[in-house]
């Protein structure tokens, strides 16, 4: 499979230091409700990585399902890969990919677990399929085939739906953001958000 010749220029928008807001979540929040606008496909999905002890990385999409004055929250199994990895090693990295609006943003930052409380309000709040979907798989595990699947779901349809130990949400801390405009000849905006005296310095990189 031969992508040399695949290419597309970067022609839309512009991102200039003068014209970023000062708050880095402020600017998020921005390209966010521009992106809503637009988008025809999940708005809220991100690519989370984490990394074990040894610095093994892995990828995967989650949901974004709340951005408050804590940070970036999303949930999942806390018997999964990811949570184990993030047990081991809470430094992860966040990635939104915008293509409507040829954009992308990068967000560093610790993971902390959210209170149990907040995850059993958000839990309560999801279709009743999702929430037997979520206590039915044993997310990460290897299973014999899909009928384990159906089986476990079939019997989970039979009790309450109450959110299981194992299961809650985490809440990414950020301390880096990176804000990315495609541009053309290959000349991308790159603005970056660190921590600087209480508040945040904002740069340029080099693309």
């Amino acid at each position: 499979m031969d992508l040399r010749d695949h290419r597309k220029v970067y022609t839309k928008f512009e991102l200039l230091e003068n014209a970023v807001n000062k708050d880095p979540f402020e600017q998020f929040r921005i390209w966010f409700a521009e992106h809503k606008e637009d988008t025809k496909e999940e708005l809220n999905i991100m690519t989370l990585a984490t990394a074990t002890k040894d610095g093994k990385p892995s990828a995967r999409i989650v949901l974004l399902k709340e951005l408050n004055e804590d940070g970036f929250v999303f949930f999942t199994n806390y018997s999964s890969r990811k949570a184990k990895e993030i047990e081991e090693n809470p430094h992860a990295q966040l990635l939104f990919f915008w293509g409507e609006h040829e954009r992308q943003v990068r967000i560093e930052g610790v993971l902390v677990k959210i209170s149990k409380e907040k995850s059993i309000e958000y839990f309560n709040s999801r279709p009743a399929e999702s929430r037997a979907g979520a206590i039915a798989s044993p997310q990460s595990q290897i299973i014999p085939d899909r009928k384990f699947l159906e089986d476990r779901l079939g019997e989970v349809n039979q009790q309450e739906l109450v959110m299981p130990d194992h299961w809650g949400g985490y809440v990414l801390k950020a301390n880096y953001f990176e804000f990315w405009q495609g541009r053309h000849s290959r000349l991308h905006d790159r603005i970056f958000y660190a921590p600087e005296n209480g508040g945040w310095k904002i740069g340029r990189l080099a693309p």
